[in-house]
């Protein structure tokens, strides 16, 4: 079974200087029917002004993942670590027992696009911890390259939960598919451009949650940025 989530029937806030698509109930926007998918709590699509951000605020007890689309995402917590999160890069916080960050667009010309994923974790209770990891283009393109695993798997970024993300680049033409298992189920989040998966056409913002299906297999239909998520 494959069900359908249009990118038109997210949740969105406007701030000003944060837009921001909530594929799931997430701050003011409540939808009883998406709060979340297996273990995937958010997926928010954000646009953040030159200069703006996030600033200092907790978390606790889940595993943060940042995925930037185009320009740069500032990254500073209370574990000491900073740095700048570019397209291509991967980044895992762990905010276990508690941690502060902050997050800011470093750029005073160029928006910040990114994706900021919660995903819960399989234990509470962990030490915080920070991983950040690239993963070039052409190690993307035309197939779906796991980026996070529980196992760290073929240098992935390590994840404290039961699920395994995969990210891939797919022009018209290309294919790739990943088994399922008969106990695991799939989310397909289209990022940019336009693919087809499992025979349906999705654009960019739209998702896909698949339950007791055989495999996922994304088709290339125009510049296809897709992220599928292989959950328990």
């Amino acid at each position: 079974m494959m069900t359908i989530r249009q990118a038109n029937d997210r949740g969105h806030a406007n701030h000003g200087w944060l837009d921001s698509h909530h594929t799931f109930s997430f701050a003011d926007y409540f939808d009883p029917a998406h709060m979340g998918f297996r273990s995937l709590r958010v997926i928010n699509e954000d646009r953040v002004a030159p200069g703006k951000g996030f600033g200092a605020h907790p978390h606790r007890d889940m595993e943060i993942v940042s995925y930037v689309l185009e320009g740069g995402l500032e990254h500073e917590d209370s574990m000491g670590t900073g740095s700048i999160i570019r397209p291509g890069d991967v980044q895992r916080m762990s905010a276990g027992t508690g941690v502060v960050h902050s997050e800011k667009n470093p750029s005073n010309s160029e928006e910040a696009h990114f994706l900021q994923i919660w995903i819960i974790p399989s234990e509470a209770g962990i030490a915080p911890s920070y991983e950040q990891k690239a993963f070039s283009a052409e190690d993307k393109r035309g197939k779906l390259r796991v980026v996070a695993s529980p196992d760290g798997r073929d240098g992935s970024i390590t994840l404290h939960a039961d699920a395994v993300l995969h990210a891939g680049l797919f022009g018209a033409g290309e294919v790739a598919e990943l088994a399922l298992a008969s106990d695991r189920h799939a989310w397909v989040h289209v990022a940019r451009g336009k693919v087809r998966v499992n025979g349906r056409d999705l654009a960019a913002g739209d998702a896909a949650a698949l339950s007791s299906e055989p495999a996922v297999r994304i088709e290339g239909v125009d510049g296809g940025e897709v992220l599928v998520f292989d959950l328990a």
